[in-house]
């Protein structure tokens, strides 16, 4: 059977393992062949190819429901759910998404780009099947790094204490998140994964004990007991620990051996109760050098086959703000043995792992556990330490709640720096860092601030820890401007204090972080229109700079706010409200995300879907106050002269 002639997994049913496994080499093939054409998520996918083919020839997709934790290993599961033919637009535009996504297929039972949410999910979904009295299969798929996420224990906790409730969870343990997974967790898991399987001895110890003859047919209870108790002895820590909370536990299982994997899935789905299936597998499967580099290799732009290589660009690049900020981090560690940097199992993609290899005693990985490295930053700030927590984002969003309770109300001195801020591409609306402008303004106490370029993100650093207060810093995805970086004595900026980048008189456009550079560039614009404008840095959100701010917008009385943000509650949002609470009536224009989903595409097509780009906020921004015949006749006048390509 040909990979490219399955549209429904249900179609792989009655293969045998030999021909399984020969589309296990056509779905490798395939993952690698676009994913190094075009980028994307690499090791993840290639290390569960035989556990999707196991699992899913022991369910009925028609009615079955299977739930993948975060979607970084989905791509096997997509493959074979009828998106072969159109795997090429993988994370393109209007292409296919990077994870799940259930308006793109009825094999996607649950959407998710976070991680530890698929037991929550699947038991919901095997809750809601007992109580309409159906009868199907919910399977979730968790690997070892997303289960040190609190919700996927507090979900494992819950189903074991429903003992009479069908539910399999399969642990894909391939010793890795996107980074070495870190805690007790992991290092039991790691001793398991070298441990003798025991997936059967439940039963084994039963039918022994059934054969003693002077025991009849009926096994007395503390033979029961004594069965149980072999049974824990038998099973090594972790093992146990699923046991003591209600699991039946199963493993560990080699995650490539497909013949095995089937007889152990179909065993659980015969016990009629919540299951753990340990699954050893191995992250970059049958590429090697995505198994020899499993973090690299987590995630890839695009590379030669061959090689192994990115194609990349060799052009130099400004250093990314996230480079800036690991660099200037390990400086002031180096200064002050106080500053701690704290990380959520994404050192490389926020900068820790710079500070990681000069300062690791001033370094902390908490693993997949955003709530926990909020709180834990939260006392150590209490003892008079200075903790940095680098946290995307969109990730941010899950300890909203310890931002608020244990560093807000609080007032502890806690600097967040919210990397990959904005539109950020290919990850799609799960990723998408748009709104933490608007979470993050109501928290009480909070200093909150975006830089205009790297220099400043340097001051910007400096000023969160001399602040005695808690600080959040948002910094975009990619490469800074190529301003001069300064090497060391950074000034922090003085709290609340925005600045004039250029003065005019028929507009105020004032810009927050990420937008300054092409809040300058639609001013150039506008000035060839003969018209002038203010440009205002206003570097921080709260508190405004409200004694520049008003009385220059109540001078010039037209005033346009640009964020990269959304615009509910956003900086716009801020802007408008400081107007009305001083009277002021001005006419305010706000440029930022509308409220809507930013999916999967380039952030560069993101940007100009959304009008984000200096020449379309040129056309709104005309249309919007009137100036519609000054850029027509300039418009037509450049369009008959090659030479000009701004307009």
């Amino acid at each position: 059977m040909r990979l490219s002639d399955v549209s429904h997994p249900n179609q792989l049913h009655g293969l045998t393992t030999a021909q399984l496994e020969d589309i296990a080499c056509q779905i490798r093939e395939r993952h690698l062949q676009v994913v190094s054409t075009s980028g994307g998520h690499l090791g993840p996918g290639l290390g569960v190819v035989e556990l999707t083919l196991a699992l899913y020839q022991t369910l009925d997709l028609d009615k079955d429901k299977v739930v993948w934790d975060v979607g970084h290993q989905a791509y096997p599961h997509k493959l074979i759910t009828g998106r072969y033919s159109n795997f090429d637009s993988l994370r393109q535009q209007g292409g296919v998404a990077g994870y799940l996504k259930r308006s793109e297929s009825s094999f996607d039972h649950f959407g998710a780009g976070h991680a530890s949410t698929s037991i929550s999910s699947a038991l919901g979904m095997a809750l809601a099947r007992d109580r309409k009295g159906k009868d199907y299969k919910c399977v979730a798929v968790i690997g070892d790094g997303a289960l040190t996420g609190g919700m996927a224990l507090e979900a494992i906790n819950h189903a074991g204490h429903l003992p009479n409730t069908p539910f399999l969870v399969v642990l894909n343990d391939n010793d890795m998140s996107i980074s070495p997974p870190v805690g007790a967790l992991s290092t039991y898991l790691n001793r398991m994964r070298h441990s003798a399987p025991i997936q059967f001895i439940s039963d084994s110890v039963k039918e022994s004990v059934s054969h003693i003859p002077f025991l009849g047919n009926e096994i007395p209870q503390e033979i029961k007991s004594l069965t149980g108790s072999v049974k824990r002895l038998a099973v090594p820590k972790v093992g146990a620990v699923f046991e003591e909370l209600g699991f039946t536990y199963m493993g560990p299982v080699d995650g490539h051996d497909i013949a095995l994997m089937i007889k152990t899935f179909q065993a659980a789905h015969r016990l009629g109760r919540p299951v753990l299936v340990h699954v050893s597998t191995t992250k970059g499967k049958g590429y090697p050098y995505a198994e020899a580099d499993q973090v690299g290799y987590h995630a890839q732009s695009a590379f030669d086959l061959t090689t192994g290589k990115s194609k990349a660009s060799k052009s130099p690049k400004p250093p990314s703000y996230s480079k800036v900020f690991g660099q200037t981090l390990v400086k002031l560690c180096e200064q002050d043995s106080n500053v701690i940097g704290i990380t959520a199992a994404m050192a490389t993609g926020t900068g820790l792992d710079l500070l990681q290899k000069a300062v690791p005693d001033q370094y902390v990985d908490v693993g997949i556990a955003e709530q926990h490295a909020v709180t834990l930053a939260a006392g150590m700030a209490c003892e008079g330490l200075k903790p940095v927590c680098a946290i995307y984002s969109t990730f941010l969003q899950r300890a909203y709640d310890q931002l608020i309770h244990d560093v807000g109300i609080q007032n502890l001195p806690v600097t967040f720096v919210l990397d990959r801020a904005g539109i950020v591409g290919a990850d799609g609306p799960t990723h998408q860092g748009q709104y933490d402008i608007s979470y993050m303004r109501s928290i009480p106490n909070f200093t909150i601030m975006a830089p205009k370029d790297e220099a400043e993100l340097q001051r910007m650093l400096v000023t969160c820890l001399d602040h005695s207060g808690p600080c959040a810093l948002r910094i975009p995805r990619g490469p800074g401007e190529g301003v001069t970086l300064m090497e060391e004595g950074w000034n922090p900026l003085k709290i609340g204090r925005g600045e004039v980048l250029s003065e005019g008189d028929d507009l105020l456009i004032i810009a927050y972080g990420a937008m300054v550079s092409p809040a300058v560039k639609t001013a150039s614009l506008l000035n060839e229109l003969g018209i002038s404008s203010t440009v205002i840095n206003a570097r921080f959100l709260r508190p405004l700079d409200q004694a520049l701010i008003l009385p220059l917008a109540r001078r010039i009385g037209k005033v346009v706010t640009m964020e990269e943000g959304t615009l509910l509650g956003g900086f716009g949002s801020a802007i408008v409200e400081s107007f009305a609470d001083q009277d002021l009536a001005v006419s305010t224009m706000r440029i930022g995300i509308p409220d809507k989903l930013v999916d999967h595409a380039s952030p560069q097509q993101s940007k100009e879907k959304l009008g984000l780009t200096p020449d379309l906020m040129l056309e709104n921004i005309v249309k919007r106050f009137g100036w519609e015949k000054s850029y027509q006749l300039i418009a037509s006048n450049s369009s008959s002269n090659p030479n000009n390509k701004n307009l």
